[in-house]
């Protein structure tokens, strides 16, 4: 008899991630929390709708669309993107508003487009929009909560997961009632976010076209390892 050779598991297939402005309340199918208008969602197969950081792209930054050859760069480099619509009234229609990608892809893309001191001003005025969403206080006491919870994690990361967490438009982990009171598990959920995105392969994983659950179970294990590190005590 001839041995029936395995079949090798098929690399899935990869489509484009869309993430829609909703021009109506929303809320979202996994969390519950009530976005409100005009909320950025996603929506997953069997599923729902997903306010963004439960859909895992809470930590892409927003290219509006008007450059096409910025636009071209920033997706090349970011191992995950999402292309975000916004309904047109006038046309009827949902149609591209820009896309999301990686803070680290559009750097590179700025870089490889722009000249020196036009990054520069591109980035000041990043900077200064973000630092009008932010509020300063909250995001000091939800630092030094991280802190508390994570003595052993590398000096000031506390302030960067703080201060994307607590961005004041929807969809960050931040905003959540609980996360305001310093709940634990909403500290916590911040911190794993960061862990999925900065020290595993997740990234890569999704933007090859893995199903959310299987991306996530996939790097379950190292974001255990690095949590551990992190909370370890002396001489433990």
């Amino acid at each position: 008899m001839v041995a029936k050779s395995k079949e090798q598991p098929t690399k899935p297939e990869k489509e484009e991630i869309k993430v829609f402005i909703s021009n109506r309340d929303s809320t979202c199918d996994e969390c519950r929390e009530d976005l409100g208008r005009k909320a950025w969602i996603t929506l997953v197969r069997d599923v729902g709708a997903l306010c963004l950081a439960c859909a895992d792209l809470d930590h892409l930054i927003f290219l509006a669309s008007g450059d096409a050859a910025l636009t071209r760069r920033a997706r090349k480099y970011s191992r995950l993107s999402a292309v975000v619509l916004k309904f047109s009234r006038a046309r009827r229609r949902y149609e591209r508003h820009g896309l999301l990608v990686e803070e680290t892809a559009l750097e590179l893309a700025e870089q490889e487009y722009l000249a020196d001191f036009e990054v520069r001003a591109l980035r000041k005025d990043r900077e200064a929009q973000r630092r009008a969403e932010l509020d300063d206080k909250y995001v000091r006491q939800f630092a030094h909560k991280i802190r508390e919870l994570f003595p052993h994690m590398e000096a000031g990361r506390e302030q960067g997961i703080a201060e994307h967490a607590c961005l004041k438009y929807s969809g960050r982990v931040g905003r959540s009632g609980a996360a305001k009171s310093l709940d634990e598990n909403a500290v916590l959920l911040a911190v794993v976010a960061h862990i999925r995105h900065r020290e595993t392969k997740y990234n890569e994983l999704l933007g090859s076209g893995w199903e959310r659950s299987d991306a996530r179970s996939a790097v379950a294990e190292r974001i255990d390892e690095v949590l551990s590190r992190w909370r370890a005590t002396e001489g433990c």
